[in-house]
Protein backbone atom coordinates (compact mmCIF):
# COMPACT_ATOMS: atom_id res chain seq x y z
CA UNK A 1 0.00 0.00 0.00
CA UNK A 2 1.13 3.59 -0.60
CA UNK A 3 2.55 5.40 2.42
CA UNK A 4 1.03 8.63 1.08
CA UNK A 5 -2.47 9.40 2.31
CA UNK A 6 -4.68 10.70 -0.50
CA UNK A 7 -7.92 12.65 -0.12
CA UNK A 8 -10.28 12.74 -3.08
CA UNK A 9 -13.95 12.93 -3.91
CA UNK A 10 -16.76 13.64 -6.35
CA UNK A 11 -19.69 15.93 -5.67
CA UNK A 12 -22.07 13.39 -7.16
CA UNK A 13 -24.56 11.22 -5.27
CA UNK A 14 -23.26 7.74 -4.53
CA UNK A 15 -24.62 5.43 -7.20
CA UNK A 16 -24.48 8.03 -9.99
CA UNK A 17 -23.67 6.68 -13.46
CA UNK A 18 -20.47 7.63 -15.21
CA UNK A 19 -16.86 6.71 -15.86
CA UNK A 20 -15.43 8.99 -13.18
CA UNK A 21 -17.50 7.19 -10.53
CA UNK A 22 -16.23 3.79 -11.71
CA UNK A 23 -12.67 5.11 -11.69
CA UNK A 24 -13.12 6.36 -8.13
CA UNK A 25 -14.28 2.90 -7.06
CA UNK A 26 -11.44 1.14 -8.87
CA UNK A 27 -8.59 3.31 -7.68
CA UNK A 28 -9.57 4.63 -4.26
CA UNK A 29 -12.23 2.33 -2.78
CA UNK A 30 -10.66 -1.05 -3.50
CA UNK A 31 -9.38 -2.25 -0.13
CA UNK A 32 -6.63 -4.28 -1.82
CA UNK A 33 -5.40 -1.51 -4.11
CA UNK A 34 -2.07 0.34 -3.88
CA UNK A 35 -3.60 3.74 -3.06
CA UNK A 36 -4.33 4.58 0.56
CA UNK A 37 -7.18 7.04 0.26
CA UNK A 38 -10.08 8.77 1.93
CA UNK A 39 -12.90 9.56 -0.47
CA UNK A 40 -16.27 11.30 -0.38
CA UNK A 41 -19.40 11.60 -2.48
CA UNK A 42 -22.84 13.03 -1.79
CA UNK A 43 -25.75 11.32 -0.05
CA UNK A 44 -28.03 9.60 -2.62
CA UNK A 45 -31.76 10.23 -2.76
CA UNK A 46 -32.55 6.66 -1.73
CA UNK A 47 -30.64 4.02 0.21
CA UNK A 48 -26.97 3.66 -0.80
CA UNK A 49 -26.46 0.98 -3.46
CA UNK A 50 -24.65 -2.14 -2.33
CA UNK A 51 -20.93 -2.28 -2.99
CA UNK A 52 -19.08 -5.11 -4.67
CA UNK A 53 -16.88 -7.39 -2.59
CA UNK A 54 -13.72 -5.58 -1.55
CA UNK A 55 -15.12 -2.12 -2.31
CA UNK A 56 -15.45 0.40 0.52
CA UNK A 57 -18.15 3.03 0.71
CA UNK A 58 -16.91 6.62 0.46
CA UNK A 59 -17.96 9.10 3.11
CA UNK A 60 -21.42 10.28 2.07
CA UNK A 61 -21.88 14.00 2.71
CA UNK A 62 -25.26 15.70 2.98
CA UNK A 63 -24.65 19.00 1.17
CA UNK A 64 -27.71 20.48 -0.58
CA UNK A 65 -27.91 23.10 -3.29
CA UNK A 66 -25.57 21.79 -5.95
CA UNK A 67 -25.50 23.91 -9.11
CA UNK A 68 -23.16 24.71 -11.98
CA UNK A 69 -22.93 28.48 -12.20
CA UNK A 70 -23.62 31.83 -10.59
CA UNK A 71 -23.32 33.04 -7.00
CA UNK A 72 -25.26 30.03 -5.76
CA UNK A 73 -22.44 27.81 -6.99
CA UNK A 74 -19.91 29.43 -4.68
CA UNK A 75 -22.33 29.23 -1.74
CA UNK A 76 -22.60 25.51 -2.46
CA UNK A 77 -18.80 25.22 -2.59
CA UNK A 78 -18.56 26.90 0.83
CA UNK A 79 -20.99 24.36 2.32
CA UNK A 80 -19.16 21.47 0.68
CA UNK A 81 -15.80 22.78 1.95
CA UNK A 82 -17.15 22.91 5.49
CA UNK A 83 -18.52 19.37 5.23
CA UNK A 84 -15.32 17.89 3.81
CA UNK A 85 -12.97 19.55 6.29
CA UNK A 86 -15.23 18.56 9.19
CA UNK A 87 -15.07 14.93 8.06
CA UNK A 88 -11.37 14.72 7.14
CA UNK A 89 -8.82 16.45 9.46
CA UNK A 90 -6.06 18.37 7.72
CA UNK A 91 -3.24 16.58 9.50
CA UNK A 92 -4.32 13.18 8.13
CA UNK A 93 -3.99 14.16 4.45
CA UNK A 94 -0.76 14.24 2.43
CA UNK A 95 -1.99 14.81 -1.13
CA UNK A 96 -5.28 15.90 -2.67
CA UNK A 97 -6.49 14.31 -5.90
CA UNK A 98 -8.89 16.50 -7.88
CA UNK A 99 -11.16 14.08 -9.76
CA UNK A 100 -12.38 16.81 -12.07
CA UNK A 101 -10.89 20.16 -12.98
CA UNK A 102 -14.43 21.55 -12.80
CA UNK A 103 -17.52 21.13 -10.57
CA UNK A 104 -17.76 21.69 -6.82
CA UNK A 105 -15.44 19.11 -5.28
CA UNK A 106 -12.35 20.67 -6.86
CA UNK A 107 -12.66 24.20 -5.41
CA UNK A 108 -13.83 22.70 -2.09
CA UNK A 109 -10.64 20.63 -1.84
CA UNK A 110 -8.43 23.51 -2.92
CA UNK A 111 -10.00 25.86 -0.34
CA UNK A 112 -10.17 23.28 2.42
CA UNK A 113 -6.62 21.93 2.09
CA UNK A 114 -4.46 24.77 0.75
CA UNK A 115 -1.21 23.37 2.23
CA UNK A 116 -1.55 19.92 0.67
CA UNK A 117 -0.16 19.45 -2.86
CA UNK A 118 -2.85 18.75 -5.45
CA UNK A 119 -2.88 16.38 -8.42
CA UNK A 120 -5.59 17.00 -11.03
CA UNK A 121 -7.13 14.16 -13.05
CA UNK A 122 -8.55 15.35 -16.36
CA UNK A 123 -11.91 13.92 -17.50
CA UNK A 124 -13.80 14.77 -20.67
CA UNK A 125 -16.74 16.37 -18.86
CA UNK A 126 -14.39 18.86 -17.19
CA UNK A 127 -13.35 20.30 -20.50
CA UNK A 128 -16.82 20.23 -22.05
CA UNK A 129 -18.41 22.04 -19.10
CA UNK A 130 -15.53 24.52 -18.83
CA UNK A 131 -16.18 25.46 -22.45
CA UNK A 132 -19.93 25.88 -21.90
CA UNK A 133 -20.20 27.44 -18.41
CA UNK A 134 -18.12 30.49 -17.48
CA UNK A 135 -18.14 29.51 -13.80
CA UNK A 136 -16.76 26.07 -14.63
CA UNK A 137 -14.14 27.65 -16.86
CA UNK A 138 -13.07 29.72 -13.85
CA UNK A 139 -12.88 26.59 -11.68
CA UNK A 140 -10.80 24.78 -14.30
CA UNK A 141 -8.29 27.62 -14.59
CA UNK A 142 -8.00 27.80 -10.80
CA UNK A 143 -7.40 24.05 -10.61
CA UNK A 144 -4.79 24.10 -13.39
CA UNK A 145 -2.92 26.93 -11.66
CA UNK A 146 -2.98 25.17 -8.28
CA UNK A 147 -2.17 21.58 -9.22
CA UNK A 148 1.40 20.31 -9.01
CA UNK A 149 0.67 17.78 -11.75
CA UNK A 150 -2.17 17.24 -14.21
CA UNK A 151 -2.90 13.64 -15.17
CA UNK A 152 -4.30 13.03 -18.65
CA UNK A 153 -5.38 9.55 -19.79
CA UNK A 154 -4.74 10.41 -23.46
CA UNK A 155 -2.65 12.95 -25.35
CA UNK A 156 -5.85 14.29 -26.92
CA UNK A 157 -6.96 15.49 -23.50
CA UNK A 158 -3.68 17.33 -23.01
CA UNK A 159 -4.14 19.14 -26.31
CA UNK A 160 -7.71 20.17 -25.44
CA UNK A 161 -6.67 21.25 -21.93
CA UNK A 162 -4.05 23.62 -23.34
CA UNK A 163 -6.77 25.32 -25.35
CA UNK A 164 -8.61 26.22 -22.13
CA UNK A 165 -5.81 27.13 -19.73
CA UNK A 166 -2.09 27.84 -19.92
CA UNK A 167 -0.11 24.86 -18.65
CA UNK A 168 3.46 23.80 -19.22
CA UNK A 169 4.25 20.34 -20.54
CA UNK A 170 6.39 19.69 -17.46
CA UNK A 171 3.23 19.52 -15.31
CA UNK A 172 1.27 17.19 -17.62
CA UNK A 173 1.62 13.48 -16.85
CA UNK A 174 0.20 10.82 -19.19
CA UNK A 175 -1.32 7.94 -17.20
CA UNK A 176 -3.97 5.93 -19.10
CA UNK A 177 -7.04 4.70 -17.25
CA UNK A 178 -7.11 0.95 -16.75
CA UNK A 179 -9.20 -2.20 -17.10
CA UNK A 180 -9.49 -4.41 -13.99
CA UNK A 181 -6.77 -7.04 -14.10
CA UNK A 182 -9.30 -9.73 -13.21
CA UNK A 183 -11.27 -8.94 -16.37
CA UNK A 184 -8.16 -9.14 -18.53
CA UNK A 185 -7.27 -12.49 -16.98
CA UNK A 186 -10.74 -14.03 -17.13
CA UNK A 187 -13.25 -12.33 -19.45
CA UNK A 188 -16.82 -13.66 -19.56
CA UNK A 189 -17.55 -16.51 -21.96
CA UNK A 190 -19.04 -15.26 -25.19
CA UNK A 191 -22.43 -16.45 -26.40
CA UNK A 192 -22.32 -18.51 -29.59
CA UNK A 193 -25.06 -17.89 -32.16
CA UNK A 194 -25.85 -19.12 -35.64
CA UNK A 195 -28.16 -16.33 -36.83
CA UNK A 196 -27.00 -13.56 -39.16
CA UNK A 197 -28.30 -10.66 -37.04
CA UNK A 198 -25.75 -8.07 -35.90
CA UNK A 199 -26.48 -7.22 -32.28
CA UNK A 200 -25.23 -3.69 -31.70
CA UNK A 201 -24.78 -2.30 -28.20
CA UNK A 202 -24.62 1.29 -26.95
CA UNK A 203 -23.47 1.66 -23.34
CA UNK A 204 -23.38 4.98 -21.52
CA UNK A 205 -25.16 8.18 -20.71
CA UNK A 206 -27.64 9.63 -23.22
CA UNK A 207 -26.51 13.25 -23.01
CA UNK A 208 -26.18 15.19 -26.26
CA UNK A 209 -22.40 14.92 -26.53
CA UNK A 210 -22.58 11.11 -26.49
CA UNK A 211 -24.21 10.93 -29.95
CA UNK A 212 -26.81 8.31 -29.02
CA UNK A 213 -29.67 10.08 -30.81
CA UNK A 214 -27.68 10.11 -34.04
CA UNK A 215 -26.93 6.40 -33.62
CA UNK A 216 -30.64 5.60 -33.22
CA UNK A 217 -31.48 7.61 -36.34
CA UNK A 218 -28.77 5.87 -38.38
CA UNK A 219 -29.79 2.33 -37.43
CA UNK A 220 -33.55 2.80 -37.50
CA UNK A 221 -35.24 0.31 -39.80
CA UNK A 222 -32.04 -1.30 -41.10
CA UNK A 223 -32.63 -5.04 -41.65
CA UNK A 224 -30.40 -7.36 -39.65
CA UNK A 225 -29.19 -4.71 -37.18
CA UNK A 226 -30.59 -4.84 -33.64
CA UNK A 227 -29.71 -2.04 -31.25
CA UNK A 228 -29.62 -2.41 -27.46
CA UNK A 229 -28.93 0.42 -25.03
CA UNK A 230 -27.46 0.12 -21.54
CA UNK A 231 -28.29 3.55 -20.16
CA UNK A 232 -30.01 5.30 -17.24
CA UNK A 233 -33.77 4.80 -17.24
CA UNK A 234 -34.66 8.50 -16.89
CA UNK A 235 -32.38 9.47 -19.78
CA UNK A 236 -33.84 6.73 -22.00
CA UNK A 237 -37.34 8.05 -21.27
CA UNK A 238 -36.29 11.59 -22.19
CA UNK A 239 -34.77 10.42 -25.45
CA UNK A 240 -37.88 8.36 -26.26
CA UNK A 241 -39.92 11.56 -26.05
CA UNK A 242 -38.10 12.93 -29.10
CA UNK A 243 -37.01 9.75 -30.91
CA UNK A 244 -38.85 6.56 -31.82
CA UNK A 245 -37.15 3.94 -29.65
CA UNK A 246 -39.78 1.24 -30.10
CA UNK A 247 -37.28 -1.03 -31.88
CA UNK A 248 -34.51 -0.45 -29.31
CA UNK A 249 -33.98 -2.99 -26.55
CA UNK A 250 -33.36 -1.07 -23.33
CA UNK A 251 -31.23 -2.89 -20.78
CA UNK A 252 -31.35 -0.20 -18.09
CA UNK A 253 -28.30 1.08 -16.24
CA UNK A 254 -26.20 -2.01 -15.56
CA UNK A 255 -23.69 -2.74 -12.85
CA UNK A 256 -20.10 -3.23 -13.98
CA UNK A 257 -20.39 -7.02 -13.92
CA UNK A 258 -23.78 -6.94 -15.65
CA UNK A 259 -22.31 -4.79 -18.41
CA UNK A 260 -19.46 -7.23 -18.93
CA UNK A 261 -22.04 -10.01 -19.30
CA UNK A 262 -23.95 -7.86 -21.83
CA UNK A 263 -20.73 -7.41 -23.82
CA UNK A 264 -20.56 -11.18 -24.21
CA UNK A 265 -24.11 -11.27 -25.63
CA UNK A 266 -23.54 -8.69 -28.40
CA UNK A 267 -21.55 -8.51 -31.63
CA UNK A 268 -20.44 -4.87 -31.70
CA UNK A 269 -20.17 -1.89 -29.34
CA UNK A 270 -20.64 1.51 -30.99
CA UNK A 271 -19.23 4.65 -29.36
CA UNK A 272 -20.75 7.58 -31.33
CA UNK A 273 -19.43 10.36 -29.04
CA UNK A 274 -19.90 13.69 -30.77
CA UNK A 275 -17.19 15.77 -29.08
CA UNK A 276 -14.54 14.00 -27.01
CA UNK A 277 -13.92 11.25 -24.50
CA UNK A 278 -11.17 11.39 -21.91
CA UNK A 279 -10.28 7.76 -22.59
CA UNK A 280 -13.32 5.65 -23.46
CA UNK A 281 -12.94 3.08 -20.70
CA UNK A 282 -16.20 1.34 -21.59
CA UNK A 283 -14.83 0.66 -25.08
CA UNK A 284 -11.57 -0.81 -23.78
CA UNK A 285 -13.48 -2.97 -21.28
CA UNK A 286 -15.64 -4.20 -24.16
CA UNK A 287 -12.49 -5.15 -26.04
CA UNK A 288 -11.26 -7.04 -22.98
CA UNK A 289 -14.53 -9.00 -23.12
CA UNK A 290 -14.01 -9.88 -26.78
CA UNK A 291 -16.55 -7.38 -28.10
CA UNK A 292 -15.42 -5.53 -31.25
CA UNK A 293 -15.77 -1.74 -31.16
CA UNK A 294 -16.74 0.90 -33.72
CA UNK A 295 -16.26 4.53 -32.73
CA UNK A 296 -16.55 8.14 -33.73
CA UNK A 297 -12.90 9.28 -34.12
CA UNK A 298 -12.95 12.09 -31.56
CA UNK A 299 -10.07 13.14 -29.25
CA UNK A 300 -9.44 10.57 -26.55
CA UNK A 301 -11.03 7.66 -28.39
CA UNK A 302 -8.54 8.02 -31.24
CA UNK A 303 -5.68 7.71 -28.74
CA UNK A 304 -7.09 4.81 -26.74
CA UNK A 305 -8.46 2.74 -29.64
CA UNK A 306 -6.59 3.68 -32.80
CA UNK A 307 -6.70 0.92 -35.41
CA UNK A 308 -7.77 -1.70 -32.86
CA UNK A 309 -11.36 -0.61 -33.53
CA UNK A 310 -13.37 0.58 -36.53
CA UNK A 311 -13.62 4.38 -36.94
CA UNK A 312 -17.07 5.47 -38.13
CA UNK A 313 -18.09 9.05 -38.89
CA UNK A 314 -21.80 8.93 -38.06
CA UNK A 315 -21.95 12.71 -37.94
CA UNK A 316 -20.29 13.79 -41.19
CA UNK A 317 -20.96 10.72 -43.34
CA UNK A 318 -23.79 8.63 -41.83
CA UNK A 319 -24.51 6.81 -45.11
CA UNK A 320 -20.96 5.46 -45.37
CA UNK A 321 -20.92 4.61 -41.65
CA UNK A 322 -24.10 2.61 -42.03
CA UNK A 323 -22.64 0.78 -45.04
CA UNK A 324 -19.65 -0.23 -42.91
CA UNK A 325 -21.92 -1.51 -40.15
CA UNK A 326 -23.98 -3.59 -42.55
CA UNK A 327 -20.71 -4.86 -44.01
CA UNK A 328 -19.77 -6.19 -40.56
CA UNK A 329 -23.18 -7.86 -40.37
CA UNK A 330 -22.31 -9.81 -43.49
CA UNK A 331 -18.59 -10.40 -42.81
CA UNK A 332 -17.97 -12.32 -39.58
CA UNK A 333 -14.27 -12.67 -40.42
CA UNK A 334 -13.94 -8.88 -40.19
CA UNK A 335 -15.61 -8.99 -36.77
CA UNK A 336 -13.17 -11.68 -35.66
CA UNK A 337 -10.24 -9.53 -36.81
CA UNK A 338 -11.57 -6.61 -34.76
CA UNK A 339 -12.07 -8.93 -31.79
CA UNK A 340 -8.44 -10.07 -31.86
CA UNK A 341 -7.05 -6.55 -32.25
CA UNK A 342 -9.32 -5.40 -29.43
CA UNK A 343 -7.98 -8.06 -27.07
CA UNK A 344 -4.43 -6.94 -27.80
CA UNK A 345 -5.32 -3.29 -27.25
CA UNK A 346 -7.11 -3.89 -23.93
CA UNK A 347 -4.10 -5.83 -22.61
CA UNK A 348 -2.07 -2.58 -22.80
CA UNK A 349 -4.18 -0.98 -20.06
CA UNK A 350 -4.18 -3.00 -16.80
CA UNK A 351 -5.72 -1.11 -13.90
CA UNK A 352 -2.87 -2.17 -11.62
CA UNK A 353 -0.47 -0.08 -13.69
CA UNK A 354 -2.73 2.97 -13.49
CA UNK A 355 -2.88 2.66 -9.70
CA UNK A 356 0.87 2.14 -9.33
CA UNK A 357 1.69 5.16 -11.46
CA UNK A 358 -0.76 7.38 -9.56
CA UNK A 359 0.70 6.17 -6.25
CA UNK A 360 4.23 6.96 -7.50
CA UNK A 361 3.18 10.41 -8.69
CA UNK A 362 1.56 11.14 -5.33
CA UNK A 363 4.80 10.28 -3.58
CA UNK A 364 6.73 12.59 -5.89
CA UNK A 365 4.54 15.65 -5.31
CA UNK A 366 4.22 15.16 -1.56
Amino acid sequence: MSAVRVLTGLDLPWGSPGGSVELLKDLYLDSSGPLTADAFMLVPDGPPPRTADGTRLPALLDVPGKQLSGEGFWDYVDRLTDAVTARFPHHEQDVVHLQHLAFGATPALLRGYPKQPAVGLVHGTDLLFAEEYPTQGEVLREAVAAARSLVVPTIGMADRLRCLAPVGSDRIVHIPWGVPDTLLAQPPARERRDDSELRVLYAGRLTAEKGAAELVAALSGVPGLRLSMASPVAEFRRLSAVRDLSAVRHLGWLTREELWAAFAEHDLLVMPSAKLEAFGLVAVEAQACGLPVAYQPVPGLRDALGDSALPLDLLADPRRALAELTGLRDDRDALDDLRRSGFRNAARFPLSRTARELAALSSQVR
